[in-house]
C-alpha cells in the first residue's frame, strides 16, 4: 500500500477494530474514529500499540459537519494527509414507521449519510492533491432488502451506495477509488450476545450457513485499498454470505 495514513470511523470496536488492526498490519498509520467508550478504545489502541502497530484514537461526533472537518485536520495536524478512508461508524435506532420522529430521522441520515460524505470532502482535496486516494464505504443488506424498522436507517445505507457512486465518477480521473462493501451479519459481541437458539435461527437464514468473522470483512476492505485494486471503483461488494443474494 503506497499511502501512509488511514482514517477509519467506529475504528475501535467491532467491525471497526477489524479493519484497523487488518490496516495497521499492512504499515500503514491508523486514525481510528470513536463516539464513546474512551476506556475500551484506549485499551484497544494500547494493546495493537504493544504489538508494534501505528494507531491513534480519535473522539469525535461524526453527525456534526465540523467535527468531521475537525478530526481530519487533527489526524493531517499530527500524523499527514489521510491517504485512506473507511466510513464504517454508523448509528442504528429501530422504529416502527409511525413512531419515527424529525429528530430521529434527521440524525440517523446524518450519522450514516452525512458523516460519509463529510470526511470524504474533508480529505477530497489532499487526495487531489497527491493523485492518489482510497475511500472505502461501510454499508448495509437493509439498504437492499429493507427492513421495517429500520427505515431510516436503511434509507440512509441506500443513500450510500448512490454516494458512493457518485463520488467514484468524481474522483475517476483524479487518482482516487471509491467503494462501498455491504456486510451481512458477523460475529460482534452483540451476536455473541443473543441466545444461542437465536443465533442458530439466523445462521439457517444465511446460504453459507454461519456468521462471519470479522477479520473476513476487514480482508476484503484492505483489498480495496490495496495498490493492485486501481482498477476497481463505483462498485458494491456484499461480503454477507450470500445472504442478500435476490434482494
Amino acid at each position: 500500500m503506497r499511502g501512509s495514513v488511514a482514517l477509519v470511523t467506529g475504528g475501535t470496536r467491532g467491525i471497526g477494530a477489524a479493519i484497523t488492526e487488518r490496516v495497521a498490519r499492512t504499515g500503514v498509520h491508523v486514525a481510528a474514529v470513536y463516539r464513546s467508550a474512551e476506556v475500551t478504545a484506549r485499551a484497544f489502541a494500547e494493546q495493537l500499540s504493544g504489538e508494534g502497530l501505528s494507531v491513534s484514537i480519535h473522539a469525535a461526533d461524526l453527525a456534526e459537519p465540523s467535527a468531521c472537518r475537525a478530526v481530519v485536520e487533527e489526524v493531517a495536524a499530527s500524523h499527514g494527509p489521510v491517504d485512506y478512508l473507511v466510513n464504517n461508524a454508523g448509528v442504528l435506532i429501530e422504529s416502527k414507521v409511525v413512531e419515527v420522529t424529525e429528530s430521529q430521522w434527521s440524525h440517523l441520515l446524518a450519522a450514516n449519510l452525512g458523516s460519509a460524505f463529510f470526511l470524504a470532502q474533508a480529505v477530497w482535496q489532499g487526495m487531489v492533491d497527491h493523485g492518489f486516494g482510497r475511500i472505502v464505504n461501510v454499508g448495509s443488506v437493509t439498504a437492499t432488502s429493507g427492513n421495517p424498522v429500520e427505515v431510516a436507517y436503511g434509507s440512509a445505507k441506500a443513500g450510500m451506495i448512490g454516494m458512493t457512486r457518485s463520488l467514484a465518477m468524481a474522483g475517476a480521473r483524479k487518482g482516487i477509488t471509491v467503494n462501498c462493501v455491504v456486510p451481512g451479519v458477523f460475529a460482534t459481541d452483540m451476536v455473541r450476545g443473543m441466545r444461542e437458539r437465536d443465533r442458530e435461527r439466523i445462521a439457517r437464514m444465511i446460504p453459507l450457513g454461519r456468521v462471519g468473522d470479522t477479520h473476513e470483512f476487514a480482508h476484503m476492505v484492505v483489498s480495496l485499498l490495496a495498490d493492485e485494486a486501481s482498477y476497481v471503483t463505483g462498485a458494491v461488494l456484499m461480503v454477507d454470505g450470500g445472504l442478500g443474494m435476490g434482494a
